[in-house]
């Protein structure tokens, strides 16, 4: 096991969340068992109590939210894992939310650009505008050709001039991996248009999301047998039984952590297997003297030997401020110790390359994340590699009519998003029920 799991939990999960729901205790004879409380763990048991399905859900955290979780800092709302709301048109999260009231709020479209020590001239403003849709649109353009799978980065065209590097490292980012391990067929899957944020975070959100849902907290899943009729799934409390169960937890988690008796078939196993672990971490930045203006805006930062891979200002309106970490900027942290004290020494070292001292004057890092080091995630989230476009669809498909898998994996239009393993989480919940409802589960 890795040095930094066991040596203690990732600082991110020493902080408390700001909502903790109301739960009801576990039905004595559970029909389904849903295996996570993340977004998808939520959706399914949802979905299967509207359907009228008795269901238990086992939740190895002591919180329900999973990668998803806000807590207060300096009492302001602070998300340490999800934070965009993407996709508003197609974000069950984003539909449901306008229903409920919650107040979300539209993401700018405008942002920042900083070059070496300075803001970037309308020169290179649009420059860099015209290197990011040049790029979007060939790499849109080569996933839709005929044709066997290969790197997103084998679609970049030439001219992108000095920004570049940039795209390439933007794109890296949201993508969880660099673009020549990003498989071209999936990556324009990702609807970005109509992004949202949420005021009092989108941990809290999904918190009031599990009220009074049926959940076990502090109760990891060891097993789960499907020898038999039914499933019996096992906990260090002892065994539960059902007629199905709703798996819910991360692909790099079912790699890893969670054996199945028997085995799991071949081409799901080699589903699972497939993915890579997708890098995206938080630095909470508490930093007043900030010279961005302007609330929630994207910073994007060019020139000097480093640059933040994404920089998140002002969150909403606040003094607080994301350093988004990618795959490069991870294994630079995990070069020097790994933990979040280094991950602070390395953003003050790029940050000194783009602003004078007097502006870092007041800066501290209250909060940093490190979802890779996190034994119950231990990525950020699931990313396809060349040649496994076909794996979401492989995973959405039950084994034997009693295993379901859900969560961001297997979502095409939404991966990587709390938005995807809700969507996915609701997907599975309903064809549980309707399984075990025909009275063939």
């Amino acid at each position: 096991m890795d040095s930094r799991i066991s040596q203690g939990r990732p600082e991110h999960a020493r902080h408390r969340p700001s909502h903790v729901p109301r739960l009801a205790p576990l039905p004595e004879q559970p029909e389904v068992i849903v295996v996570g409380a993340g977004a998808a763990g939520i959706a399914a048991a949802r979905a299967l109590r509207e359907q009228g399905v008795a269901v238990a859900v086992l939740e190895a955290r002591d919180r329900v939210g999973g990668r998803t979780v806000t807590t207060r800092i300096r009492g302001h709302a602070v998300d340490l894992g999800a934070h965009w709301l993407h996709a508003g048109p197609i974000n069950p999260l984003v539909q449901l939310g306008l229903a409920r009231g919650e107040r979300l709020r539209r993401s700018p479209q405008l942002g920042h650009v900083w070059v070496g020590r300075r803001r970037g001239t309308p020169a290179e403003i649009r420059a860099s505008a015209q290197a990011f849709d040049l790029a979007d649109r060939a790499m849109t353009a080569g996933a839709a050709e005929a044709g066997p799978d290969r790197p997103a980065a084998s679609a970049l065209p030439p001219g992108l001039g000095p920004w570049g590097q940039r795209v390439v490292q933007v794109h890296g980012l949201v993508s969880g991996r660099p673009l020549r391990e990003v498989s071209l067929h999936d990556f324009p899957s990702m609807e970005y248009g109509d992004n949202f944020f949420l005021a009092g975070g989108y941990g809290a959100y999904l918190a009031r999301l599990a009220e009074d849902l049926p959940i076990a907290l502090s109760r990891p899943v060891t097993g789960i047998d499907w020898s038999g009729e039914g499933v019996t799934v096992a906990t260090e409390s002892g065994p539960l039984r059902a007629r199905a169960v709703v798996v819910t937890v991360p692909t790099m988690v079912l790699r890893r952590t969670l054996p199945f008796t028997p085995a799991l078939p071949p081409e799901t196993r080699a589903a699972i297997d497939g993915f890579s672990t997708g890098i995206y971490e938080h630095a909470v930045l508490h930093w007043p003297e900030s010279p961005f203006r302007g609330p929630d805006r994207l910073v994007s930062m060019a020139g000097g030997r480093q640059a933040p891979p994404g920089l998140l200002s002002r969150i909403d309106g606040s003094a607080f401020h994301f350093y988004e970490l990618d795959t490069m900027g991870a294994a630079a942290v995990d070069a020097t110790g790994g933990d979040a004290d280094a991950a602070r020494r390395h953003v003050r070292q790029v940050l000194r390359e783009h602003f004078p001292a007097s502006a870092l004057r007041g800066l501290t890092i209250p909060a940093v994340s490190a979802w890779r080091h996190d034994p119950w995630s231990r990525g950020s989230w699931a990313v396809v590699p060349p040649g496994h476009a076909g794996a979401r669809r492989t995973l959405q498909a039950p084994v034997s009519g009693r295993i379901w898998f859900a969560g961001e994996a297997l979502s095409r239009l939404q991966w990587g998003t709390a938005g995807g393993a809700f969507e996915e989480g609701t997907r599975a919940g309903l064809a549980a029920a309707e399984r075990i409802r025909a009275g063939t589960g």
